[in-house]
């Protein structure tokens, strides 16, 4: 079982939470939208997502993407969001207990009791979800860093990403094991020295599996 002097370092929407992607219904209800509206799926259908499609050849942020259909969904239910959170919190109303994907919350405390250090690496965390839904998450006050590019604006891949991860969690990259849902965090922090998890959101249980398991915490 590995110390304290590691990390378990999470992304957070696709990773913590559950995509938008995969919760339709909830936004189709929430928003008043006919069952079916909303038809662009990520990775759950990547050849009927040319948006997708241009965002995993890099042609396109991740932000760009959720800029995108933010503006999308307004436009359908006569709305002028121009921030992600608007998208989200009216999407997703006031209980995120329904997005918030159990295999996460089980991998934490499972860290937690063992000791190891806890950080979120997002580039999104507050643009997307709106500052107020953190403290509707308690588990977050377990995390020792949150690091969020909404303030920094420094986004993943960028070195300087994992750097301020390190930096403040007073860790080499080899002590962190970090999981994301995008190929290209991924392929940033294992540059950067860091033990990486690529987080496939159609199997989660298996993405918290590896993870723990880079800990020395096997969960069967």
């Amino acid at each position: 079982m590995m110390t304290p002097q590691n990390a378990l370092v999470l992304d957070f929407g696709g990773v913590v939470t559950r995509t938008l992607f995969e919760t339709h219904d909830l936004t189709e209800r929430a928003l008043g939208l006919a069952a079916g509206t909303l038809t662009w799926r990520g990775p759950f259908d990547p050849q009927n997502d040319p948006l997708w499609k241009r965002m995993q050849a890099d042609e396109i942020s991740e932000r760009d993407y959720w800029m995108t259909r933010t503006g999308e969904v307004g436009k359908l239910v006569g709305q002028p969001w121009s921030a992600m959170a608007d998208f989200v919190k009216a999407a997703r109303g006031a209980d995120p207990e329904p997005i918030i994907r159990p295999q996460a919350l089980a991998a934490i405390e499972t860290a937690r009791q063992a000791g190891v250090k806890l950080a979120i690496l997002s580039n999104e965390l507050d643009l997307f979800y709106g500052a107020e839904f953190r403290k509707k998450l308690p588990f977050l006050a377990d995390f020792d860093v949150i690091i969020d590019a909404t303030y920094s604006d420094v986004l993943k891949p960028d070195p300087r990403a994992y750097q301020a991860c390190c930096d403040a969690l007073q860790l080499e990259p080899a002590a962190c094991v970090f999981v994301d849902d995008q190929k290209r965090n991924i392929d940033g922090g294992r540059k950067f020295g860091m033990q990486c998890v690529h987080f496939d959101v159609l199997h989660p249980d298996d993405g918290y599996r590896r993870a723990l398991q880079h800990l020395g915490l096997d969960r069967d």
